[in-house]
């Protein structure tokens, strides 16, 4: 066990360092950089027309002070050659060192820890409600096969999985929050929110998170209720299970004490992805259709105005923990299911 965890973490450096390699090498490539926004915001505010195209001889660079030019450049560290510039990274990244934001002023770090709060919110409400109420749909979806409940809860659910997120929060939108004005269109709480008490503050919460969640979960929730089915079905179907309801044991026993520890196996080990990825997922269509500030938004508009430290940092340490939450993953097969080695 101890050469195996010792050999996916060795793994693990050449992976995450291929993934910041290919990024570093597509970025260096990509029109419109962190020089040329600069150039053509600058350009804009003093009334000219924004400039188009990337390169650094794109057109928004004519006119412009070559000294000046070269300070631009060496404020976003652009005077140095690409491959100092991804050696000094890769410095920074060994002391957990995410860079600056070039727009935002701030450090990578202070960004993640403010759009964390809402990226929590959404995942684990996701997190919960699909686990929680998905798994026992599932044993029950199982247990029923072939009944008038499995079929409706089944045709209600690949309806629900067929709707895309963002489409399904636009309807809720449009209906519950603009027509029926049940529920607030924007934000997760409300302006008066620190005039409020405690109490108040935990409902009006509640009250803006129902329809992004609702929207977020669809997809998910099907995915875990009918999972669960199929692994409940196929371990009913073993022999074990004939021999345990042959030595007298009731159907509650046999299923809740026998079948389902076997049946969670698929279910339990990805645990630990679905709840780290809760604390760092980002919906970006569903953030930016109820106006929540998170992690989705944050990664997208840092692709848009090429914020490259934004980008790279979170990059890494996204990488980083996907990487170690696959290990505890594949660990807890052992937990879970002492018939698997590793060896």
């Amino acid at each position: 066990m101890f050469a195996y965890i010792l050999k996916r973490l060795l793994l693990m450096l050449p992976t995450l360092l291929g993934v910041l390699l290919l990024t570093f090498v597509v970025i260096q490539f990509v029109p419109g950089g962190p020089v040329e926004q600069y150039l053509a915001e600058a350009k804009a505010g003093a009334g000219g027309q924004g400039a188009e195209g990337g390169g650094l001889s794109y057109r928004g660079a004519q006119g412009v002070d070559p000294q000046r030019l070269d300070q631009i450049k060496k404020l976003y560290g652009f005077d140095k050659p690409a491959h100092e510039r991804f050696l000094q990274m890769l410095g920074q990244f060994a002391r957990f060192d995410l860079g600056r934001s070039f727009f935002q002023n701030k450090d990578v770090w202070q960004l993640v820890k403010e759009k964390l709060p809402v990226s929590i919110s959404l995942g684990l409400w996701t997190f919960f409600i699909s686990y929680l109420v998905a798994v026992p749909l599932g044993v029950a979806k199982a247990v029923r096969a072939g009944s008038r409940f499995d079929l409706v809860t089944t045709l209600l659910i690949l309806v629900g999985y067929a709707i895309p997120g963002f489409v399904l929060g636009v309807a809720l939108l449009v209906v519950f929050g603009g027509q029926l004005q049940w529920f607030p269109l924007r934000g997760l709480t409300s302006a008066n929110w620190d005039e409020l008490t405690w109490g108040a503050r935990i409902a009006d919460y509640l009250w803006h998170i129902t329809l992004p969640i609702i929207a977020m979960v669809a997809g998910s929730f099907a995915v875990t209720a009918m999972l669960t089915k199929n692994a409940f079905l196929e371990e009913i179907r073993k022999q074990y299970v004939l021999t345990a309801r042959a030595k007298g044991l009731s159907e509650r026993q046999v299923l809740w004490k026998h079948v389902l520890r076997n049946a969670l196996i698929p279910i339990i080990t990805g645990f630990p992805a679905a709840f780290i990825g809760a604390f760092f997922a980002g919906s970006l269509l569903i953030e930016t259709l109820f106006s929540l500030d998170g992690l989705g938004l944050l990664s997208y508009e840092s692709v848009i105005r090429r914020d490259y430290p934004v980008v790279l940092g979170t990059l890494y340490l996204f990488t980083l923990i996907g990487l170690v939450t696959k290990l505890v993953s594949d660990l807890c097969y052992v937990w879970v299911d002492p018939r698997v080695k590793f060896d």
